[in-house]
Parts: structure tokens; C-alpha cells; sequence
């Protein structure tokens, strides 16, 4: 079984993923993740990737789906299925994806899109903290510290990462809303869509997300 998240950042993709990984076995697969092992083994993508990346400019799409591909043929990945997680994030992307997935015999069996209020997304990432020292995450709204500047684990300074400001995190949803967001008609067409109510609990979004894979499973 191949699955795609979808969903805006601060959607709780990764919090899902993790639970989707664990219950079904499948190989959680990120660009990010794959792009960083072949840089470290340098291979001939991985320096290719470099190459850009060194120059301060994007890799490009040919050399992420080479990448993805090369990922998806390995053994694990074809025993296992794969949890596509992050990519594709536009229209040329899926299309690439797509054919990549064709030649290797593989297909998408489930796109599932965690929907979250934007305004909901703003107020819950705002309001994350962590702690320098240990990584503690915590919520102003939901779990803060008793001081709101110091660790109740290990006494660190609690502080907000810049990427999550209001500002910041508006930019992230709009760039999302242009381009990612195209591809929730895009996959209902292909009829692997199905859609989960992210506004609630963890819990409760993940309970659905694992209805649908164990249906199709």
C-alpha cells in the first residue's frame, strides 16, 4: 500500500505520519530525509543535488524525482509500501511522481488531506514553545510551563522558534494555498482523495486517517 499525506504546516501531518508508520509498516519517505543520505553518500544525484544547493539555489524537480524513484524501487519500499510525506508539493511534481510510480509498477492507493482551519493553524502553531536545552514542545494555551520562560523538565530557557511567528507562518500558509493546495482536485479526479477532519483531537484524526487505510488495505 502507497499513501500520500496532504495538508497545510501545522496541519499535524508529522504526528500522524508517525502513528500511519507504526501501525502499518510502511517506509516513511521524505525528500528531505533522502536528499540529505544522498548528498552524505555522495551520489551522482546526491552531487548533483550539492551542486545547486552549494550555489544557494533549489534543487530541481528531475533531480528530486530521481531521488524519489531510486527511493521507491528499493526493497523495503516494495514490500512495505511507502508514506509519502511533503512531496509532491505542485501539479508538475504529481505528474512526475506519477510516471515514476507507473514504471515501477507501483501506484498511489490513498491520498489522505488532514483539513485544518487556517485561522486554527495560526493560533495552534503561535502558541508552541520549546525548550532550548531539551527540546521540550510545549502549548501557551494548553500546556504551558509554570514559568512561562523556563523548562519544567530541566530548567532550560523556553523560547519561540522564529518560523513560528504570525508572520512566518502566514507566508508558509499562502505559499501552500498557491501551490499545494492544487493538488487535493487534482488527486480527486485521479479518485484517490479522501479527506479528514483535522480540526480535532490527534487522536481522533488519526482514528479516522486509519479507517480509510484499513479499508483499502
Amino acid at each position: 500500500m502507497n499513501v500520500m499525506l496532504l495538508g497545510a504546516p501545522g496541519a499535524g501531518k508529522g504526528t500522524q505520519a508517525a502513528r500511519i508508520v507504526e501501525e502499518f509498516g510502511l517506509v516513511h519517505l521524505s525528500t528531505g530525509d533522502i536528499l540529505r543520505k544522498a548528498v552524505a553518500d555522495r551520489t551522482p544525484l546526491g552531487l548533483e543535488a550539492k551542486r545547486h544547493m552549494d550555489e544557494g539555489g533549489l534543487v530541481p524537480d528531475e533531480v528530486v524525482i530521481g531521488l524519489v524513484k531510486e527511493r521507491i524501487t528499493q526493497p523495503d519500499a516494495q514490500e512495505r509500501g511507502v508514506l509519502f510525506d511533503g512531496f509532491p508539493r505542485t501539479i508538475p511534481q504529481a505528474d512526475a511522481l506519477g510516471e515514476a510510480l507507473a514504471q515501477s509498477g507501483l501506484k498511489l492507493d490513498a491520498v489522505v488531506s488532514v483539513e485544518v482551519d487556517p485561522e486554527a493553524i495560526v493560533a495552534r502553531i503561535t502558541s508552541r514553545r520549546q525548550c532550548r536545552a531539551c527540546g521540550r514542545v510545549y502549548n501557551t494555551v494548553t500546556d504551558a510551563p509554570a514559568d512561562p520562560t523556563v523548562c519544567d523538565e530541566c530548567g532550560g530557557e523556553v523560547y519561540q522558534r522564529d518560523d513560528d511567528t504570525e508572520a512566518v507562518v502566514r507566508k508558509r500558509l499562502a505559499a501552500y494555498e498557491e501551490q499545494t493546495s492544487k493538488l487535493i482536485p487534482y488527486y480527486a479526479e485521479h479518485g484517490t482523495l479522501y479527506t479528514v477532519d483535522g480540526n480535532r483531537a490527534p487522536a481522533d484524526v488519526y482514528s479516522s486517517i486509519s479507517t480509510v487505510l484499513r479499508e483499502i488495505g
